[in-house]
C-alpha cells in the first residue's frame, strides 16, 4: 500500500514538475500573431511618416525663405518666413529623435 502511494505521489509531481517546465518553454518562443502584425503595422507606418517628413520640411523651409526673399520690407512677412523656417526645422528634428529614441528602446528590448 505504501507503495502505491509513494509512486503515485512520484509519479504526480514528476508529471507537474515536466509540464510546468515545457509550457515555460513553448510559449517563450515566439509572439502571438496579433502581435507582430501590430508591429508590423507601426513600422510601416514610421516608415511612412520618416519618408513624408523629408520632402515636407524641405517644401516648408523653401516656403519660408521665398516668403522672406519676396517681402519687399514688410516686417510682418520677414517675421513669418522665419517662424516657418524654425517651426520646419524644429518638427522635422523632433520627429528624427523620435525615431532614434524608439529605434533605441527597440534595440534595448530586443
Amino acid at each position: 500500500m505504501k507503495k502505491k502511494i509513494f509512486y503515485t505521489v512520484f509519479i504526480l509531481l514528476f508529471s507537474l514538475i515536466f509540464l510546468n517546465s515545457l509550457s515555460v518553454y513553448s510559449f517563450a518562443w515566439g509572439d502571438p500573431q496579433i502581435v507582430n502584425k501590430i508591429n508590423s503595422a507601426f513600422e510601416t507606418i514610421e516608415g511612412w511618416i520618416l519618408k513624408i517628413a523629408t520632402p515636407a520640411a524641405a517644401v516648408a523651409v523653401g516656403s519660408g525663405i521665398f516668403m522672406k526673399k519676396f517681402s519687399f520690407g514688410d516686417e510682418e512677412k520677414i517675421r513669418t518666413g522665419k517662424k516657418i523656417i524654425k517651426s520646419s526645422l524644429f518638427s522635422y528634428a523632433f520627429i528624427l529623435a523620435i525615431d532614434l529614441i524608439l529605434s533605441a528602446i527597440k534595440s534595448l528590448v530586443a
